[in-house]
C-alpha cells in the first residue's frame, strides 16, 4: 500500500444502531432494560432486534417460537414502518445541519461528503463526528455509529467496526494500520462464496486485500474487485450520489388476506394499491409512461395486463381510469381470486418531463397538488383518512393493539 495524504478526500458514513429496535425503544421507556425483537407483518419472524437481543442468540429471521425460547422476557413487538419513517426523516434532517451533500442509502444510513466541512465548522473531524452522534441522540434519542475515510467503502467498514455509538477516523497514512484488523468477510460486497475464494489465495484481511497484486485482484473477482481494491487504497472510485438513482419500478401489491369471488372486494383492494402507488410516485415527484396490474388466483397463478399511458403521469385519476379499465379485461366471473397489485414502470423524474402538444399534462398538475394534500391529510391523521370510495368496501381488519400516536416527539 503506497503511502498518501491524510486527507487528500473526506467522506463520512453514519449508521443508526438497531434502528428499528431503537425506534421502539424510544417510545416504549418501559421496555428499559428489557431486550427488543421487531417482528415479520404476520409477527412470524424477527426482522431486527437490539443489542442484547443478539447477546442472547436471537438472529435476524429467526422464527418468534425460536426466540421466546431463547429470550422469553423479551418484548416481540409488531412492525411500524411509518413512525420508522418519520424517525429517519427527523434523523437525515439533523445530518443535513452538517453537511447538506448527503446520500441517502437506506431509511438508516447515509453517506456525507466532509470535504471543506472542518473549515465550516472549525471542528477536527473527530469532534464533528461525536457532534453529530450527541444531536441525534438528544434530539430523537437513538444511537448512531459514524466512521469518516477517504473512500465510501473505508468509512462504511469504519462506523461498522465500532458500533453501537461509535467515532472511526481513518486518515488516509493510517488505512493500513486499520485494514489489518478487518477479516475479508467484512468487506462491503465480498460474500461467503468470495471470502472463501480468497482465503484459498491467503488473501485474509482487508490488509491482505489491498495489498494483493491488482492483476490478481481482476482474475478473481472481477470490475466489483478492483472497485473495491481502489476504495481500499484511499482511491475514491464510489461517487457520492446526492440524488438517487431512478427506480425500475414502483409497486404496490399484496395479498387481499382471504379468497374471494366478489368483485366489488377485489376492486377495493385495487383501488387502495392505486392510491398508495400515486401517493409515493407523487411524493417522490415521479412519473410513470406503463402500468402493469394483476390478479391472482386462488392457485396462485396471476394474470396480467400492461397499459402504455399516452405520456408519463402521476395522476390519481389517469391511473385510476387505466386501473378500472385492466380489471374489466382481466376479471373473470365466477374465479377465485386472493391477491392483486399495481406496477408502475418506465419511470421517470416530474421535473424532466416535456410538456405535450395539446397540454394536457396541465390537468396532472392539479391532480399532483391535490395527491400532495391528501397525502398530508393521511400524514398527520393517520394512513387511509382519505381514500377512494372504493377502498372504503373493503373488510375493516381485525382490530390492532393501539399504538404510538404521532407526531414524534423529541427526546431531551
Amino acid at each position: 500500500m503506497r503511502a498518501m495524504a491524510n486527507w487528500h478526500h473526506a467522506v463520512a458514513h453514519i449508521d443508526a444502531d438497531s434502528f428499528y429496535a431503537s425506534c421502539e425503544a424510544v417510545r416504549h421507556p418501559e421496555l428499559k432494560g428489557r431486550p427488543i425483537c421487531v417482528l415479520s407483518n404476520q409477527n412470524a419472524f424477527v426482522v431486527a432486534k437490539s443489542y442484547d437481543a443478539k447477546a442472547l442468540g436471537i438472529k435476524t429471521v429467526m422464527s418468534v417460537h425460536d426466540a421466546k425460547k431463547l429470550a422469553p422476557h423479551a418484548a416481540y413487538l409488531p412492525p411500524d414502518f411509518q413512525f420508522y419513517g418519520q424517525i429517519s426523516a427527523k434523523m437525515f434532517s439533523i445530518l443535513r445541519r452538517y453537511s447538506p451533500q448527503i446520500e441517502v442509502y437506506s431509511i438508516d444510513e447515509c453517506f456525507m461528503d466532509m470535504n471543506g466541512i472542518r473549515t465550516l465548522w472549525r471542528k477536527s473531524y473527530r469532534q464533528i463526528a461525536d457532534d453529530i452522534r450527541e444531536s441525534v441522540k438528544r434530539e430523537i434519542g437513538i444511537t448512531v455509529s459514524v466512521g469518516i475515510a477517504n473512500t465510501k467503502t473505508l468509512a462504511k467498514i469504519a462506523s461498522e467496526s465500532n458500533k453501537p455509538n461509535g467515532t472511526s477516523i481513518v486518515p488516509g497514512k493510517h488505512i493500513g494500520r486499520f485494514l489489518a484488523g478487518i477479516p475479508i468477510r467484512d468487506i462491503p460486497g465480498i460474500g461467503h462464496s468470495r471470502a472463501a475464494l480468497l482465503c484459498k489465495f491467503d488473501i485474509r484481511t482487508a490488509q491482505d486485500f489491498a495489498n494483493t497484486k491488482e492483476s490478481l485482484v481482476k482474475r478473481l473477482l472481477g470490475r466489483l474487485g478492483l472497485t473495491l481494491w481502489h476504495e481500499l487504497n484511499g482511491q475514491p472510485v464510489l461517487p457520492l450520489e446526492v440524488k438517487p438513482p431512478l427506480p425500475k419500478s414502483v409497486a404496490r401489491t399484496a395479498s387481499m388476506g382471504e379468497i374471494t369471488t366478489d368483485r366489488t372486494t377485489i376492486t377495493a383492494h385495487l383501488s387502495r394499491h392505486t392510491l398508495r402507488l400515486v401517493s409515493e410516485l407523487v411524493a417522490k415527484k415521479l412519473l410513470a409512461r406503463r402500468l402493469r396490474i394483476f390478479l391472482t388466483c386462488k392457485s396462485f397463478e396471476a394474470a396480467s395486463i400492461e397499459i402504455h399511458m399516452d405520456f408519463p403521469t402521476n395522476s390519481l385519476k389517469k391511473v385510476s381510469a387505466a386501473v378500472k379499465q385492466a380489471f374489466l379485461t382481466l376479471y373473470r366471473e365466477g374465479e377465485v381470486y386472493r391477491g392483486c397489485g399495481v406496477i408502475a414502470t418506465h419511470i421517470s423524474r416530474q421535473e424532466s418531463a416535456t410538456e405535450d402538444l395539446f397540454g394536457l399534462m396541465h390537468e396532472d398538475v392539479r391532480q399532483q397538488r391535490l395527491m400532495l394534500t391528501v397525502n398530508d391529510i393521511n400524514q398527520q391523521h393517520g394512513n387511509h383518512t382519505v381514500a377512494p370510495a372504493a377502498a372504503r368496501l373493503m373488510q375493516k381488519p381485525q382490530a390492532r393493539p393501539a399504538r404510538f400516536q404521532y407526531p414524534v416527539f423529541m427526546a431531551r
